[in-house]
């Protein structure tokens, strides 16, 4: 449903820009490129949905097409718990979230075999839709984890020896916009960790990476109560943090809090739950939430110190429940509320493109992923498909139904040096994706 200080091993910006050009993915420097979330020449999964939280992977020559039961499979482990995090991938690590009979765990595997190397208690287990869905971030030596009732701790990569820890309740008297719990993936920004308790005394907070102390709590007038997305970062005006909320989206300037603007209260405050990261271009920002609400462009106005938006088109059709929409050479794909039906849209416009009408073997909320010019989907009934990446038409390439699968088939796919992972509650899946 479900983040950095740049370490010595980053990529540089001119060599992240070209990777991704040379995946077929539109790149976005003003906002993903920018942000501190670059890593090492050897490819990484650090955070929610990638190197640039955007669901794209840069990575090349992977397979055309799968048998009919799949990729090889290289390894599968169990003992995740419940929950459904997807994974963080770095410097031979695997990190994911689950609970366990005692408690809500962060929990750190081999990437070459699964095997798990520790275990570290985040909070209480349980909950509606029981266990974590936040996805863990890596930087450098350390992880950053919440878990679904708010419990924030920072661990050491090596050992998982805990560092410090926030409660958003205790510490920021946080707010949620449902019954759903904490669904975010905290952000890394430099030295800062930027999360969303809501509420009004700390909407959003800025925390010292290393320390956990207090950089400032956002100043936003009335409070927003915290939806399920997660933050990113565009650099239009002024450097800034975006956040899809319970009550529509917010700005809040990078150093220190201040509100810049707010949007959408009115197309998609109010709702069931509001859960899809958005997506930063340029100077423009696509945000969309499922329940028959919609999705729109946005574009950031820049003004002395700060920054204005107007909205550039907004329309209900272009609803995405939680599985996510990816930016590809200029064409949206996403998955329409909870039907399994994807559609491609034109992002400066809105226009829909196509959208699959007819029922296939994936059914239910798709989670997108983008790689070497294919959509990796990700369906709720545990069916994952590669699709062709074209404006022209939906074509199916290959499908095959996840060993371990069950209903609510919803964490996110992940594909990091040439390997496919599945999380499937217990079990996180390995496959291998270069011929």
């Amino acid at each position: 449903m479900s983040m950095l200080c740049l370490p010595t091993r980053c990529l540089t910006l001119m060599s992240a820009l070209t990777v991704l050009a040379c995946a077929g993915a539109t790149p976005t420097p003003t906002a993903q490129d920018t942000a501190s979330t670059r890593r090492a020449p050897t490819l990484s999964w650090p955070q929610w949905r990638g190197p640039f939280r955007n669901g794209i992977c840069p990575e090349t020559g992977l397979l055309p097409q799968w048998p009919k039961d799949g990729p090889p499979l290289l390894w599968e482990t169990r003992g995740l718990g419940r929950g459904y995090s997807s994974v963080a991938i770095d410097a031979g690590r695997i990190v994911t979230m689950g609970d366990r009979s005692d408690a809500c765990y962060v929990i750190c595997l081999d990437a070459d075999n699964g095997k798990e190397l520790w275990s570290a208690r985040v909070g209480k287990t349980g909950g509606n839709y029981p266990g974590p869905r936040s996805t863990p971030t890596i930087d450098g030596d350390y992880v950053y984890a919440l878990g679904q009732f708010g419990d924030l701790v920072c661990l050491r990569l090596a050992d998982g020896r805990e560092v410090w820890r926030k409660n958003f309740q205790t510490d920021f008297q946080g707010r949620k916009g449902d019954s759903w719990h904490y669904s975010e993936s905290v952000l890394i920004d430099g030295d800062k960790l930027v999360c969303t308790p809501g509420g009004e005394a700390a909407p959003i907070v800025a925390l010292e990476k290393l320390t956990g102390a207090v950089l400032w709590k956002a100043k936003i007038p009335g409070g927003v109560r915290a939806g399920h997305s997660s933050i990113v970062i565009a650099e239009t005006g002024v450097r800034q943090y975006i956040q899809l909320t319970a009550d529509g989206v917010v700005s809040v300037r990078a150093r220190d809090g201040a509100l810049l603007w707010k949007w959408g209260q009115e197309q998609l405050g109010r709702n069931t739950a509001n859960i899809p990261t958005p997506i930063v271009h340029g100077d423009k920002v696509f945000v969309t939430a499922g329940y028959g609400r919609g999705g729109g462009l946005l574009r950031l106005v820049p003004k002395p110190d700060g920054c204005d938006v107007q909205e550039v088109y907004f329309d209900r059709r272009l609803n995405n429940r939680h599985g996510g929409v990816v930016l590809v050479n200029g064409y949206l794909y996403g998955d329409r509320d909870n039907s399994g039906f994807p559609w491609c849209a034109e992002f400066e416009t809105g226009k829909i493109l196509w959208q699959k009408t007819s029922r296939g073997p994936g059914e239910g909320s798709a989670a997108i992923l983008y790689a070497d010019g294919k959509l990796y989907i990700r369906y709720d009934n545990g069916v994952m498909a590669l699709v062709e990446a074209s404006p022209k038409e939906y074509r199916e390439i290959s499908t095959f139904r996840i060993p371990r699968a069950t209903r609510q088939s919803w964490a996110h796919p992940v594909i990091c040096q040439g390997k496919l992972y599945l999380r499937e509650q217990d079990y996180l899946l390995c496959y291998q994706l270069r011929p």
